[in-house]
Parts: structure tokens; sequence; C-alpha cells
């Protein structure tokens, strides 16, 4: 087992055809990545169902889910046939990603889910795989064919979605950034929710979402990837500030980002897009560079994932935002990866390994 696990988007905003999604995915489980993600936002990218089949059928090891999902846009009983279809098709290697939906509800005028409807919606999609029926919304919904729960993880943001995924998820893919004082905020809240069930965090399975761009310079990969910073203050830092490791002198600049935010654009590449020209007009490129992304050559980025190593993470899946998503892939499979290293004892500093 290597030091760090890798996952990666294989499906997304940039991908234009069925033949570059089987050349992602195959492409990650050549070059040593665990898992991969599609897109579920169908106002601007393929259907996600189509994307995972295309993925399941043309691989062999890595894991398959969406990332991320929503509880407005499907029935849960819909997600979970659709991803026991997707798991049965993938010989076991399925995983459902959800969160309270981005892109892919604003898109339809709507506003994200509240906690309190996510967490009906993961507890009824897992009493539809452990009990053949579940309850939605005060209705009775029915699976009857599914052959094994397909784990559900939560892609949490704020303090109270990680306690939420901490208290009932599967997996969690933790999107609060990587800067070491996030990082043990986010275990912090993690492990209040898994005391809440009995748990304990080795009994989740945690990843880190980073947002990342292999490039020569880092100053070129900034500029094409500026669009992504927004979406992170965007969504990252939706509904409330606080409690997120925010300075203060820095939320007046992110409240006005996020009520300038253009949805259609969402994590569309380009330097001249509105959302990429947001970031530099308010000053926020580096504040939100450093907290949410990897950006830079390969030297960098065995520094940067080193670094979370030492800090005792144990799996990371990135969001790729370059024109070059295969160069990305073989690049860290080939310049990375091979030199990251087990930590030392004495150099782990968060009090758990995950």
């Amino acid at each position: 087992m290597p030091p760090v696990q890798l996952g990666c988007m294989a499906h997304g905003v940039s991908v234009q055809s069925p033949d570059i999604i089987i050349k992602r995915a195959q492409s990650a489980e050549a070059y040593g990545f665990t898992r991969v993600g599609a897109a579920d936002s169908q106002s601007i990218a393929r259907e996600v169902y189509v994307a995972m089949t295309l993925m399941a059928v043309n691989t062999r090891n890595v894991l398959i889910g969406p990332f991320v999902s929503n509880p407005l846009t499907r029935h849960p009983a819909v997600s979970a046939s659709g991803m026991a279809s997707i798991d049965e098709a993938s010989g076991g290697r399925a995983y459902f990603g959800i969160s309270t939906g981005d892109s892919a509800v604003y898109n339809l005028g709507f506003k994200g889910a509240s906690l309190a409807t996510l967490e009906e919606y993961v507890r009824c999609m897992r009493d539809l795989y452990h009990k053949g029926e579940g309850t939605w919304q005060g209705r009775p919904c029915r699976l009857t064919w599914a052959k094994r729960p397909v784990p559900i993880h939560i892609v949490a943001e704020g303090p109270k979605t990680l306690r939420l995924a901490g208290r009932i998820a599967d997996g969690i893919a933790v999107g609060t950034g990587i800067l070491p004082e996030v990082v043990q905020d986010s275990l912090r809240h993690i492990q209040a929710g898994a005391e809440e069930s009995g748990r304990r965090l080795e009994d989740i399975d945690i990843w880190w979402f980073v947002k990342a761009n292999l490039c020569n310079r880092r100053e070129d990969g900034l500029l094409e990837s500026r669009m992504t910073l927004a979406a992170s203050a965007n969504h990252a830092f939706r509904f409330t500030l606080e409690n997120k490791m925010i300075p203060e002198e820095i939320k007046p600049r992110i409240l006005k980002l996020q009520q300038q935010y253009v949805f259609q654009e969402h994590e569309s590449l380009g330097a001249t897009k509105r959302n990429a020209e947001l970031v530099d007009e308010l000053g926020l490129r580096d504040y939100l560079a450093d907290r949410f992304t990897i950006i830079g050559p390969p030297e960098y980025f065995v520094e940067k994932v080193q670094g979370l190593v030492d800090m005792g993470v144990k799996k990371v899946h990135f969001g790729i935002y370059s024109h070059d998503p295969l160069g990305f892939i073989k690049g860290m499979g080939e310049r990375v990866l091979p030199y990251i290293k087990e930590p030392t004892p004495g150099e782990t500093k968060t009090r758990r390994t995950l």
C-alpha cells in the first residue's frame, strides 16, 4: 500500500465525449489511482450515470462514484437503484458521493438542501439497501434487488456537515481546505460526530478533496485555474462564514464574491471568465489557492502531498483544473506518487492516522 491513495475526477465540465471519459478512467487506473469521480450536474456536464457506466465496463480496479450528487434532483430510490446497477456492472466498485447541492440545483433555480434533508436522504438510501424499503418525505419507497449496500460518502465543507458525516456516513470527502489548522479543525468536527454514533475516526473512509493543476510554472497554473478558487469560496463558505477558519479581514470580500458568482460558468476553465476575474478583483487569489489547491510543478506537488501525509492524511481526491487532464494523471503517477514517503513517527502532526 502506498503512503497515500489518490482519486481524481474522470468526468466533469470539460469532458466533451464518451471516449474522453473512458481514457481518463483507464489512465487513472494505469497510473495507480484508487478511485475516480464523475460530476453530477445536468446543466453543465454529461449525464453522470452514463459516465459511470462507461467507467465501470472499461476499468477493472478503480472505485467509481458521483462526485457529487444531491438530495434534490433524484429520489433516493432512483439513486439507490442506479448506484446498485453501477456496483453490479463494476463488480462491486461503486461508492455514492453526495452533499447538499451546488451547480446541479442552483442551475435549476433551487437552493441547496438543508442538512436535515441530506440526513433523511442518506438514511433512506441506507434503509433501501439494508431493508429493501425506506421512507422519503413521509412516503414509503422500495428497492427489492440490490445485492449489497453501496458505501455512502458525504462531501463536507462546514462544521455542521462534517459532524453529520462523522455520525452517519461510510466515508467523507473533506472540502474545507488543506491548511494545517483547517485539517485539525475538520478532524475535530468529524470525530465529534463519530463519537455520537459510537464510532472512531478510523471507522470512516476519510478523503481530502484538493483542487489541482500540475504545470511547469505555478503562476501559469493559477491563472488557468482561478475560476475554481471562486467556486471554492462560493460553496465552501455558503450559508455562513462563522466557524470556518476564515480570517476576519477576508470575510467581506468572500461575501462580495458569493453575491456576484456566475453559476452558468461554474468550474469552467478560462482566465477571462467572470468567476476567474472576481478572484483577482477582490484580492483573494493567494488565500484561496493556499487553502484549497495544489497548483505548480511536480516538485511542488511532492512537497505539498508529502506535507499532507506527514499530517496523517492517507487519501486525497483531486479535482483536475487543467486543459490537459491526462497529462495531470500521468504526471502524478510518474513524477509525484513514486516520491511520496511514509512519515516517520516524529513527523506525523495529527493525532490520528487517517
